[in-house]
């Protein structure tokens, strides 16, 4: 048994992806959605659930769950965030972050222009954590949005709010990265509020929502011209680092 932990999962492509994978394989396995009001009701479903070997982890919980991992891979403690888990026997588990991998594959499918500029990263919870690892990694500068700014202490990160955003427009900045889940199925009418006027073609669009295939804040973008990308690749390429992880990570 494989599955998904999170609190709401009617957006997820997950289980689709996995249940699809174990056909073609002719595995018997199975994936399920872990839907928990509570973190800590993990360590209870594990001890009920023998049969598990591994999970993912999605929104609000990539942070969270790290204190109730006994072990912790040194790019997920380094990232802060874990999206991945491991059950050795047991019921001992491993944390690892997949979506290091699968941002840096989207990255590398983005490679229109060297991105010497600054990028901007909506959002500062876990899936942003990775995407800032993957662009310290490849030196790429970034600011942080967030409307929580004055809430966040870390002194090599420069968070800016919205309204810095309003200020400036999207002229000086390359990438342009949504790690929110604003417009994330079934909300899909909702989109961060952001002068989008202000959009030009060299400015590139990621979304790391893949469900809708293509968001407000992906669509209001390229109607300005610029190129814009969703999450869906990302969503596979940590998938597959994933199952990688729960069938030979030892």
């Amino acid at each position: 048994m494989y599955g998904l932990l999170g609190k709401k999962l009617g957006h997820s492509f997950s289980k689709e992806y996995f249940m699809n994978k174990f056909s073609k394989l002719n595995l018997s396995h199975s994936y399920s959605n872990i839907e928990l009001d509570e973190i800590s009701d993990i360590i209870e479903f594990v001890r009920n659930n023998k049969e598990l070997k591994g999970f993912n982890v999605t929104v609000p919980y990539k942070e969270s769950i790290i204190k109730y991992l006994d072990d912790i891979d040194d790019i997920a403690e380094e990232v802060g965030a874990v999206n991945t888990v491991k059950v050795y026997e047991g019921g001992k588990l491993k944390g690892f972050n997949t979506d290091v991998i699968g941002f840096e594959v989207l990255l590398e499918s983005t490679r229109l222009q060297d991105y010497k500029t600054t990028s901007l990263i909506f959002g500062s919870g876990g899936a942003s954590k990775a995407v800032q690892y993957v662009l310290r990694k490849n030196n790429i500068p970034f600011k942080v949005v967030s409307r929580n700014k004055l809430k966040i202490r870390n002194e090599e990160l420069e968070i800016i709010g919205y309204d810095d955003v309003d200020k400036t427009g999207f002229s000086p900045y390359s990438l342009v990265i949504n790690t929110t889940p604003v417009g994330m199925y079934p909300n899909i009418n909702e989109c961060l509020e952001l002068p989008y006027s202000t959009v030009e073609p060299h400015n590139i669009f990621i979304d790391l929502i893949y469900n809708p295939e293509e968001t407000l804040f992906l669509k209001k973008a390229r109607q300005k011209g610029a190129a814009t990308f969703n999450g869906l690749t990302m969503l596979h390429e940590q998938a597959e680092a994933a199952w990688k992880i729960w069938e030979n990570e030892q």
